[in-house]
């Protein structure tokens, strides 16, 4: 089969991000997005929302940006997607957090979204799809060929531990503390067509490999194929799905920037003939592992010869690389925040240090809630 990639502009950035809705009384999810939704299509005379959608749980709400040019676009468009469920839910007692799971609301509490295709993953999927409530962001860059796209996405494999160590933000899971700095990895890749791209040559071979799902039954449509980070044909953009919803607009902002950054120096680096790196698949999914486990305490595997390096180390020096390439995408200051979370710590580590205070995790909700209301990380409710 032939699949159409409609090319982009140059490292242009889209954003989406699961939010959870919880009681503010008791820290618990509650489903009320679908009041959420049918009040914003009220106010628009009958029309969905454009950039505030459903998700698998109803306990749960989708913003996503316009197309933008600048990281600080893609936070404005955000920003006034969150205040305006914000307004709708607060009235009601019900609050918004941003981070990878829930700490303590078991998914069998909690209520499906109506919709064939969510009952038919469901129905396919069976005990893993019924057990993703999880929350995550994906951020859009768009690559201006279907060939850069393959060969973007193979390079972007080689960042992925980067991307989740700094957004960690889910140690704990049904009211006990994981032992991991993203859970929510785990819990997702128990999804079939999950978990680190394959390494492909060329859009050939990518067309290639979707015919053979498809015609192996292991997906009906490209938009089943869930994988860390992919080509989307139809947006024109290689997205990057590894990162757990983060608790605040700073850090969430942070990562759009090292993400168009990075897309930036690739596309750069293919345009002057140069070939992008790659790890041996081990190394890879070693890396995906010691990230989801320690998030920035992990040391990195560099190389087939098993040596290894701090990822706080290879951070920084990700983030001197990338800065001219910042300057240039008017992103300067968001890439550098992600220094920021090296000194803050991320929502995991935040989030285990308020339980360490309070032992409560009704309380370790109400911080997220005060680090996304007021951007600050370790924030906490008056």
């Amino acid at each position: 089969m032939q699949v159409e990639f409609h090319p982009s502009e140059r490292s242009s950035l889209g954003v989406e991000v699961e939010l959870a809705l919880v009681d503010m009384s008791n820290g618990a999810l509650v489903g009320a997005a679908p009041g959420v939704l049918a009040e914003l299509a009220r106010r628009r005379g009958g029309e969905e929302h454009p950039r505030i959608k459903a998700e698998l749980y109803q306990c749960t709400l989708e913003v996503i940006t316009g197309i933008c040019d600048t990281v600080a676009d893609a936070r404005s468009d955000l920003e006034d997607g969150i205040a305006e469920i914000r307004g709708i839910l607060e009235p009601q007692g019900v609050g918004i957090i941003s981070a990878g799971l829930h700490p303590f609301t078991h998914w069998q509490t909690q209520e499906r979204s109506v919709g064939e295709r969510y009952d038919a993953i469901v129905e396919r999927v069976q005990w893993p799809a019924r057990r993703l409530l999880t929350h995550g962001i994906h951020y859009h860059v768009g690559v201006r060929s279907n060939e850069k796209s393959i060969a973007i996405t193979n390079a972007l494999a080689t960042m992925l531990p980067i991307f989740l160590g700094l957004s960690a933000s889910s140690p704990f899971w049904h009211g006990m503390d994981t032992g991991l700095a993203s859970a929510r990895t785990k819990v997702f890749e128990a999804l079939p067509s999950t978990g680190l791209p394959p390494r492909l040559e060329d859009w050939t071979e990518f067309e290639s490999f979707m015919t053979s799902l498809i015609n192996a039954g292991t997906i009906s449509t490209i938009r089943e194929v869930w994988w860390d980070i992919r080509p989307h044909p139809n947006f024109g953009t290689v997205e990057l799905r590894m990162c757990d919803a983060m608790p605040t607009m700073t850090e969430i902002a942070a990562l759009a920037a090292l993400a168009q950054c990075a897309v930036e120096r690739y596309d750069e680096l293919l345009d002057r003939g140069y070939r992008l790196p790659s790890d041996r698949d081990w190394v890879l999914r070693e890396n995906k592992w010691r990230a989801a486990r320690y998030g920035l305490d992990a040391e990195l595997v560099l190389d087939a010869a098993g040596r290894t390096r701090h990822i706080a180390n290879i951070i920084e020096e990700a983030v001197e690389e990338l800065m001219p390439f910042a300057r240039r995408l008017d992103c300067a200051d968001q890439l550098g925040d992600v220094m920021g979370i090296l000194s803050s710590g991320t929502g995991s580590t935040r989030q285990r240090r308020v339980f360490e205070q309070t032992g409560d995790l009704t309380a370790v909700v109400a911080a997220l809630r005060a680090e996304l209301a007021t951007d600050t990380a370790g924030a906490t409710l008056a």
